[in-house]
């Protein structure tokens, strides 16, 4: 399971290191970046994005709105193989969905990760804990 909420450095542009729990939870060379919800890029084990996968799959391709998750989801999903020391390359497409310009935040979401820009993630936290606490 994903957990907790980590700050590492981005450099290069786009070379991300994961954090070690995350890496340690992986258990593998290979995760699934997508385009996720709330403009943050989702992150999976590569046997877990092909349970989510499942999901998306049941519906009939004549559902206008299974139709329209799945090119979201498919379309904008990558297979990245992380290199001997956990980090990954942040694709352009899936740097300016998020918005990430210079400092990012790994959050762990259960049965996946979540990569947001840093600024960005702190405004939506706010607003997130207004909510909760309503």
């Amino acid at each position: 399971m994903f957990l907790g909420e980590y700050q590492p450095n981005i450099t290069e542009g786009s070379r991300l290191a994961l954090p070690k729990k995350i890496r340690e939870e992986i258990k593998g060379r290979f995760v699934v970046l997508s385009r996720g919800f709330e403009q943050c890029v989702f992150g999976y084990k590569k046997e877990d994005w092909e349970k989510e996968a499942e999901k998306y799959t049941k519906e009939p391709v004549s559902d206008k709105k299974a139709r329209f998750l799945r090119r979201y989801m498919y379309s904008g999903a990558e297979i990245i193989n992380l290199d001997s020391q956990g980090r990954l390359v942040l694709s352009q497409s899936l740097k300016e969905y998020a918005g990430i310009k210079d400092s990012v935040v790994v959050i762990g979401a259960g049965d996946h990760f979540e990569i947001w820009d840093f600024k960005y993630w702190k405004t939506y936290l706010a607003q997130l804990e207004d909510d909760v606490n309503e």
